[in-house]
Parts: C-alpha cells; structure tokens; sequence
C-alpha cells in the first residue's frame, strides 16, 4: 500500500533530523581528530599505550565510516522522496511495507530483494547485525 502524505512528511522530519546528527557526529569527529594532530606525538610513553591509541583510532575510523555511509543513505531517501519514488523498491518497484520505512526510513528495497542484494556482496543495511 503507498504511504500517505502524512506518513511521508513524517518519515522525511525523521530523515532530516537523522541527517542533521549525523552531520553533527562528523563534525565532532573532525574537531576532535584536529585536536589530537596538535598534539606531540612522544606523549605516549610505552607500548601498551600506544597500542590503545590505535585501536582507538581504528575505532573511531570505523565509526566515521559508518556515519558517512549512513548519512549518504538518508539524503539519498530523502532524495528519492523529492522525486517522488519513496517506498518503492529500487530493484523490483514494489512498495516496501511500511512497518520496514519506520524501522528504517532510509530503506530502500524491500526486504527480498535487500536479502539478494546482500546475498550478491551488497553492503547490509545500516543498524543490521553482523
């Protein structure tokens, strides 16, 4: 069933307060990366620190990729909701079930065609375990 009006412009405030976080998150990141480059680099003072630092680095890498990808998914809903192809499959032109768009505004496949896309070495969709 096609979502209505309101539930668009629902999921959108959703969509646009995800992104405006996640820009937030980035730019915190980004603040907090200049910081640590200001600093001299012989503070660390043994092997086990060092080691900490970069599994921390790794860490927040990781993080920062994540919040990268996940806000290119947002802006690309939001995108397809300015296009008018909202809650439509990408691949197979179905609506995707509501209940999947307010688990996951961003979705955009229906469930059986995002399990294919996975099963073919596509990236799961964000929040997903594993």
């Amino acid at each position: 069933m096609p979502l209505h009006d309101e539930q668009i412009q629902r999921l959108r405030a959703r969509l646009e307060q995800r992104a405006s976080e996640l820009r937030d998150e980035l730019d915190a990141s980004k603040e907090a990366d200049a910081s640590e480059t200001q600093q001299p680099h012989n503070q660390v003072e043994d092997l086990a620190e060092r080691g900490e630092q970069i599994t921390r680095e790794i860490v927040t890498d990781g993080e920062r990729e994540r919040d990268f990808r996940e806000l290119r998914e947002v802006q690309l809903a939001l995108g397809r909701i300015s296009a008018g192809g909202y809650g439509i499959c990408v691949d197979c032109g179905v609506d995707i079930p509501t209940a999947r768009l307010e688990a996951q505004p961003w979705a955009a496949r229906c469930i059986e065609c995002q399990t294919r896309f996975e099963a073919e070495g596509g990236q799961p969709p964000l929040g997903a375990p594993g």
